[in-house]
């Protein structure tokens, strides 16, 4: 088994209310990678430019699972780039600049060797990039992707046309109503499956998130309880990384396979706030994420 991930890598500068981090490494293909592979072998599809530090190519190469021959080094331009402050809100970060540079032109091509993933992850770029790649792979037995309100008001049309041909969709709350035009979540997320995803998964940050589905029961689980958020950026591709990860290695797609694949998510998105860039996220045993998956369970039991 194994997952490709097609996304962004990008340089970001992270300000909250205790400190600032210039240029660490992000992008959501890179929180992906990072939280799947602890799962399942990763292949990665994302652009960088020339100025992309040494060091950040040498960590991803050195990571277990981790397969970066899809990470294109464009060498007349720069990398995305994204400045944001949590200083007012943890919960919502104010944008304080952006620059796309390479991944503006982003037009992913699929290495041969990737072409027979068994699960894609479609991150959020452009819904028609997203949508030229499954014509360069063998149909996976899992497609899931992503997005954002950008494109939900920008694109519409074409993120309903990659919806019908998708199995998991992963939004966050608001732009799932943004979506569905509704107030109401359980509504939105029922109205996008009818658009063609045969399941949703709504992120709704530190109060968990809700699954719906065209065959299980939906649920709703609870975010992990930490005293210490450091930087949430990242959470929402890491939750995808651990879920996916974790679905990866399951033969078959049921409600119990689907409910641990929530946790172990929720678990990966857990520790990735608790640093700036990668830091706890990348330095993790195999132990910690099942020593957290016990203590929630504890937690959530009723």
């Amino acid at each position: 088994m194994s997952i490709l991930v097609v996304g962004s890598v990008a340089l970001d500068t992270i300000k909250t209310a205790f400190s600032e981090k210039i240029d660490c490494l992000g992008g959501s293909a890179v929180f992906f990678s990072i939280s799947a592979s602890y799962f399942a072998p990763v292949n990665m599809v994302a652009v960088v430019g020339e100025d992309f530090p040494k060091n950040h190519v040498s960590f991803l190469k050195s990571r277990k699972n981790i397969n970066i021959s899809g990470l294109e080094i464009k060498e007349s331009g720069k990398t995305f780039r994204w400045k944001a402050s949590y200083a007012c809100d943890i919960n919502n970060p104010q944008t304080l600049d952006t620059q796309l540079n390479v991944f503006a032109e982003f037009n992913p091509k699929i290495p041969e060797g990737y072409s027979r993933s068994t699960h894609l992850f479609l991150a959020n770029i452009d819904p028609d990039l997203q949508y030229r790649v499954l014509s360069q792979i063998q149909r996976p037995r899992v497609i899931a992707c992503d997005s954002m309100n950008y494109w939900i008001k920008t694109k519409k049309p074409s993120l309903e046309k990659l919806l019908k041909n998708v199995d998991i969709y992963f939004v966050n709350d608001s732009e799932a109503k943004l979506l569905a035009q509704t107030g109401n979540l359980m509504k939105a997320a029922k109205d996008i499956i009818k658009m063609g995803p045969e399941i949703v998964v709504i992120k709704k940050g530190e109060h968990g998130v809700l699954f719906v589905s065209k065959s299980h029961p939906s649920f709703m689980i609870p975010a992990y309880l930490l005293e210490n958020v450091i930087d949430p950026t990242g959470a929402g591709d890491t939750f995808a990384g651990g879920f996916m990860g974790y679905l990866s290695n399951q033969a078959r797609l049921n409600s119990s396979s689907l409910r641990k694949a929530a946790v172990y998510g929720t678990i990966m998105a857990s520790f990735a706030v608790e640093s700036f860039s990668v830091e706890r996220l990348g330095s993790l045993k195999k132990s910690d994420i099942e020593k957290r998956y016990k203590e929630f369970i504890k937690l959530t039991r009723v």
